[in-house]
């Protein structure tokens, strides 16, 4: 019996014994047997298969990795390597190839998300009666194949007669955002996986406004892509970089003066220099955000361990700057110096992680939610000042966040007279209202004064005040994740922006002998206080996937009425209910649930699209009087939230076994 047929044999017991899913064994007979195999490939499918390593093949093979809204993500170097993925690589180098399977990301799912794109995108073109070849900008970040994945799919772009520009090495996904914008690219691609494990990759579609695809682009395209058969695959997956553009310096620079577009009151800085203890945390915040704080007047004083560029990012645990560990060393450098703030950005420079000295000279983390409220106050109020927003505000003027960011930043919207536009999770969301707001700037001027305006190219304020005259300014936008953006130039959220945004809002309060903690204190007296908490559940692999389908499930057949002794008033399905934002438009359906407590509290519940989890947000609010001690409402508030948790977890428990 030969080699194939036993391994076709294991596969068929082990789906009998009940040791492989039926989906798995589907799948991976139809790779066997495609024909499009190179030998390493056959290779590792046969070892794990001789090893009888069957949840790895589960894991790899149960399903078709998803392109979602957003594009691909997920595991690019399996859990078990194999000899023939691992090739001569050492402990921490990356692989000869990634991990063979249909639910990782490899050279297949790479070409096949390409083509899909290329169709797409031609199609559009010919729609618009354009004669332009498909241009497509990418970007890459310091991960295990990213590199790879960058150039097999520019190589694959012009295989299929497009155009295809990449940068001639790593950069970050706000940068990506902009050149796509400033080149007028019809897509954008960015390999990164952001904030997630070592072991991650992913593939990041944007369209020609910069920013990721939304409907109806992201239903054409994931129609596309699914239609891409592996048989058309291995001529494409021969690297051939000979017709692809790598740009130039030029670009690079042009995003690095937008960067200074950022800026309100750069005399503050200069006369308020903050110092700043910086990390990159091993990724791409360092190319363009310390260039541009040290222009500004910033003294900046690099984390050295955390500053190569590393795709195991070996000094943290996570490269997340959500989390405290990721913060550790900068904090031990900043006291070293005596700086004032420390920042650090993810892998890919969208997320910001900040620590900032109290009162008492000790330095303290600060939230997402935490920083947005400081950011998006500052920015409003420096607006004013700077007279670019009447003193009362504006109807036509917008806060954006998302409905799981904390429900303070529409508190201080209002409190400025601004609206407040809440989205769905993800900046994709902030980037296509961005994209409404500039379509309806171009058409009302064009109607009413017979004029054009070339709007990337409008100086900046000159651009708020046409959009306060004819649409919507938007003044911020931010998620609870760290994510913040104030500028419509690049349509995701911007970690290097958002450095240079805290760094002016620290220099004034250094200028007001004030420090962070103070000023959150001072609007909570205002406003009321706000604490929130985000719980992550993980559920690893196939058996996990399920979990959280259980979940999502029953919340929407059999919500809670009752948790921790409080009762649930309201709970809206954004499956299934209609809702609309404040401008009137609808916001589409998704499994995300929003439920409303008899105390005044609320939590939301959402299966996360980049990660192995499910995520409940956690809102807690507390009126907050003259003369009432504070830090008791904040620890009675805090409590209250904490036994608000406990219980959602242990609810979730229940709803997870089905």
């Amino acid at each position: 019996m030969n080699p194939a047929t036993n391994m076709r044999n294991s596969i068929k017991e082990a789906e009998t014994s009940g040791a492989l899913m039926p989906s798995a064994a589907k799948n991976l007979s139809a790779w066997i047997d495609g024909g499009f195999l190179p030998a390493w490939a056959t290779e590792s499918i046969a070892e794990l298969v001789e090893n009888s390593a069957w949840d790895e093949l589960n894991d790899r093979f149960y399903q078709n990795m998803a392109f979602g809204t957003g594009g691909l993500r997920g595991r690019t170097i399996g859990r078990v390597q194999t000899a023939s993925e691992r090739g001569d690589a050492r402990e921490g180098e990356t692989p000869a190839h990634p991990a063979v399977g249909t639910n990782v990301l490899n050279d297949f799912n790479v070409a096949r998300a390409t083509v899909g794109l290329f169709r797409y995108t031609a199609a559009y073109l010919a729609d618009k009666k354009s004669v332009e070849l498909p241009k497509l900008v990418i970007a890459h970040d310091v991960r295990h194949f990213s590199r790879h994945f960058c150039e097999l799919a520019a190589s694959i772009w012009v295989k299929l007669g497009g155009r295809a520009l990449i940068f001639d090495g790593p950069r970050s996904t706000p940068q990506l955002s902009f050149t796509v914008r400033e080149l007028r690219a019809h897509a954008g691609v960015v390999i990164t996986a952001s904030h997630n494990p070592p072991h991650d990759n992913g593939y990041k579609v944007y369209f020609d406004d910069g920013a990721q695809i939304v409907s109806p682009h992201a239903e054409g395209i994931i129609e596309e892509v699914n239609k891409v058969v592996l048989s058309e695959l291995p001529e494409l997956l021969k690297l051939d970089t000979s017709g692809v553009v790598t740009l130039d310096k030029v670009v690079d620079e042009a995003y690095d003066e937008a960067l200074k577009e950022l800026i309100i009151d750069g005399e503050v800085i200069r006369a308020h220099p903050p110092k700043v203890v910086f990390s990159p945390i091993h990724g791409t915040g360092g190319i363009s955000a310390v260039s541009a704080m040290e222009q500004a007047g910033v003294q900046v004083f690099p984390v050295e361990a955390q500053w190569k560029l590393d795709p195991n990012f070996p000094t943290v645990k996570s490269p997340n700057p959500e989390n405290a560990e990721a913060l550790s060393m900068g904090i031990a450098e900043a006291e070293k110096v005596g700086a004032d703030i420390v920042l650090a950005t993810d892998p890919d420079a969208d997320r910001l992680g900040v620590a900032v000295r109290n009162a008492e000279g000790k330095l303290v983390l600060l939230t997402g939610n935490q920083i947005g409220a400081l950011l998006a106050d500052y920015r409003i109020s420096s607006l004013k000042s700077a007279e670019i927003l009447p003193e009362e505000g504006s109807p036509r003027a917008a806060l954006i966040k998302t409905f799981v960011t904390s429900p303070m930043q529409e508190a201080i919207a209002e409190a400025h007279g601004l609206k407040t536009i809440n989205t769905l999770t993800g900046f994709k969301w902030i980037g296509e209202k961005m994209r409404i707001y500039e379509e309806e700037l171009k058409a009302k001027l064009f109607e009413s004064e017979g004029l054009s305006v070339e709007y990337d190219k409008t100086a900046v304020w000159t651009r708020a005040d046409l959009l306060l005259d004819y649409s919507t300014f938007v003044v911020f936008g931010g998620e609870e994740s760290y994510g913040y953006t104030a500028s419509d130039r690049v349509r995701d959220k911007d970690a290097n922006a958002a450095v240079l945004m805290f760094c002016e809002m620290a220099a004034y309060l250094k200028s007001q002998e004030m420090t962070f903690p103070e000023q959150l204190d001072a609007l909570y007296y205002e406003l009321g206080y706000y604490e929130e908490k985000t719980i992550n559940i993980y559920y690893e692999g196939a058996a996990g996937s399920e979990k959280i389908a259980n979940i999502l499930r029953s919340y929407r057949d059999t919500p809670p009425n009752l948790l921790n002794g409080v009762g649930i008033k309201k709970v809206t399905d954004f499956g299934k209910d209609e809702i609309k934002d404040v401008d009137g438009k609808r916001i589409p359906p998704q499994d995300f649930f929003f439920l409303e407590l008899d105390n005044g509290y609320s939590y939301a519940v959402r299966g996360s699209g980049t990660e192995p989890k499910i995520k409940f947000y956690i809102f807690g609010r507390t009126e907050v009087g003259e003369d009432d001690d504070l830090e008791s409402i904040k620890a009675s508030t805090r409590t209250s939230v904490d036994a608000l948790a406990e219980a959602i977890k242990k609810d979730a428990d229940s709803r997870a076994a089905g």
